[in-house]
């Protein structure tokens, strides 16, 4: 079945690119697809021209269309609040529950084993807050680890400081991360039956 949908849509595609149709007469269907997605020479429907296909996009409502969510705040200002208002911060690729690296994953696991709450930021999902990271800490590589407000350094050097039990005179006086017990898990002295 699948086999026949791809059949089908290659010979559908393959049609449109020998004859022009009526929405597009200057170009063929794959060829349109091809600018549309890269953002190269796309045209509206008014006949201007855009640099990215989704934010011209007519068809797009304006729900969609990219926004910034602190329009005040520059990427620098951005970074050095999260640094000030988070006692365990890390710039990593992906999140605590979800690391895309292993790096970040093995950052993640040795401040996990202290119990006290993380905080991080995907840097994966907006390059200029990669760069400005980068720029506030001069340090080229991520996740990057910041404790109480200093940049502490990547994941091999919070190991290292696990290691040599220097981890824990850094993280001491940082109140441990809240848990959610389930009621029936408050009470450890029921027997389970």
């Amino acid at each position: 079945m699948a086999r026949l949908v791809s059949t089908a849509l290659v010979r559908g595609l393959v049609r449109s690119c020998r004859a022009p149709s009526a929405a597009a007469v200057s170009q063929s269907a794959f060829q349109q697809f091809m600018n549309y997605s890269s953002g190269i020479g796309h045209s509206n429907a008014n006949g201007g021209s855009s640099s990215t296909g989704v934010a011209a996009d007519p068809d797009t409502h304006q729900d969609f269309q990219p926004t910034s969510k602190s329009p005040s705040m520059s990427f620098n200002d951005i970074v050095s609040q999260d640094i000030k208002e988070n006692p365990v911060l890390i710039y990593m690729k992906g999140y605590p529950d979800a690391p895309r690296c292993g790096f970040s994953a093995l950052a993640v696991k040795v401040l996990q084993r202290y119990d006290v709450p993380i905080s991080a930021r995907d840097i994966l999902g907006d390059p200029k807050l990669k760069e400005s990271v980068k720029a506030h800490t001069n340090w080229p590589t991520f996740p990057q680890i910041f404790i109480k407000g200093e940049f502490v350094g990547g994941s091999d050097i919070i190991l290292d400081m696990h290691q040599k039990g220097q981890l824990k005179d850094v993280l001491g006086d940082i109140a441990p991360r809240v848990s959610k017990a389930m009621p029936h898990e408050e009470d450890n002295s029921m027997p389970i039956l």
